[in-house]
């Protein structure tokens, strides 16, 4: 079973920064897919980031530019570095897990995703 652990949230101004941290519990599979995702209130959740094993990330379009995922697989520890934060960044932030089928790619859908964490909220005023 895995366990993700976020944390680094918090609240910051329109232009600010964030850095949100994901401690992952020992990882089975050597093929694998990690992602953050976030949910607005009234909203359906939506990928922010996607990176595989081979640390090839996928930003989604709202937080290119703004937003860089690492990963550090010696301490099982996802990072996101979150620059230039807007108020419609303001969300609860996910990480999340899956394993990677051989030669797909990660899915932005968070239906595709096993594990989860408890999430950490993001709030950027104006």
């Amino acid at each position: 079973q895995v366990q993700l652990v976020e944390s680094g949230g918090g609240s910051v101004q329109a232009g600010g920064s964030l850095r949100l941290s994901c401690a992952a519990s020992e990882y089975a599979y050597s093929r694998n897919c990690m992602g953050w995702f976030r949910q607005a209130p009234g909203k359906e959740r939506e990928g922010v980031v996607t990176i595989d094993d081979l640390l090839i990330p996928t930003y989604a379009d709202s937080v290119k530019g703004r937003f860089t995922v690492s990963k550090d697989s010696a301490k099982n520890t996802l990072y996101l570095q979150m620059n230039s934060l807007k108020p419609e960044d303001t969300a609860m932030y996910y990480c999340a897990a899956a394993p990677r089928h051989y030669g797909s790619n990660c899915s932005p859908s968070p239906n595709e995703y096993t594990y989860w964490g408890q999430g950490t909220q993001v709030t950027v005023s104006s």
